[in-house]
């Protein structure tokens, strides 16, 4: 576990930057850990974070092609929207878990 400053606070999180508690999340902070990777939200973003946080809070197992069916946003906007690891950073801006299906 490790520590960063994210809009102001000191948040909990793993060696890989995922948050360790999903209650932390804000949309600040999404922004901030956004902005490390060279990505700015939009508001498309934030529909896919704001998905993604509620299929969690629901257990179910999220893959790209779930995600991708959601009628938010197909696979190829997915990709566009989260470069080099859609689920991947999406999941982490989104303050959830690293999905199981992500190496």
């Amino acid at each position: 576990m490790a520590q960063k400053n994210y809009a102001g606070k000191q948040i909990e999180v793993t060696e890989e930057g995922y948050l360790v508690s999903p209650d932390d999340w804000t949309k600040e902070l999404a922004v901030e850990m956004a902005k490390e990777d060279g990505i700015e939200l939009s508001d498309k973003h934030f529909e896919v974070l704001e998905y993604l946080r509620k299929e969690y809070a629901a257990g179910t197992a999220l893959s790209i092609r779930k995600v991708g069916k959601s009628g938010i946003v197909d696979i190829k906007g997915l990709y566009s929207l989260f470069p080099g690891g859609p689920l991947k950073l999406s999941s982490k801006y989104a303050g959830i878990p690293k999905p199981a299906s992500c190496v």
